[in-house]
């Protein structure tokens, strides 16, 4: 350092020295914000496990419900308790699945009866025995039905 000034190494030596450390910085910050997010995805699935764990376990209880509400007198008790419950499960949700005229998929369907029909040209879920059950795009259950369809090909 000649009369107080800064050589032009010095200088040089202490601009790579200042890029080097923001260089380490921003690579600790990607890190930050890449860990951040993981995080965040991390505990978005374990919710998404723990509301279905939770669901899977009240799938019993929603089909005594439906089954008192289809053979007993509808009480203003049990309708109020019917209510509250689907619409618990579904504020968490839940969803249902399976209407008669659904095309027949084995992966999330199981049928319980099959019926021929001449008419028809392929496998058609005539009755539903039994709702299934989603929450998001997992399945919980599958709907129970009886479906309908050609005859087999010989």
């Amino acid at each position: 350092m000649e009369n107080g000034r800064l050589e032009t190494t010095d200088v040089t030596r202490l601009r790579r020295l200042a890029e080097e450390r923001t260089a380490d910085l921003q690579r600790v910050k990607a890190e930050y914000d890449n860990y951040r997010k993981r995080v965040h995805r991390d505990r978005l699935a374990v919710r998404e496990i723990a509301v279905a764990n939770v669901l899977r376990a009240l799938v019993p209880v929603l089909d005594a419900v439906d089954r008192a509400c289809a053979h007993e007198p509808m009480t203003p008790g049990l309708k109020d308790i019917a209510d509250t419950l689907w619409t618990q499960a579904g504020s968490l949700g839940l969803r249902t699945f399976g209407e008669a005229g659904d095309p027949f998929d084995p992966t999330c369907h199981d049928a319980e009866a099959h019926h021929v029909s001449p008419e028809a040209d392929r496998l058609i879920c005539t009755e539903i025995l039994r709702p299934g059950y989603r929450v998001g795009d997992q399945l919980l259950r599958p709907a129970l039905v009886e479906v309908t369809g050609p005859p087999p090909a010989r």
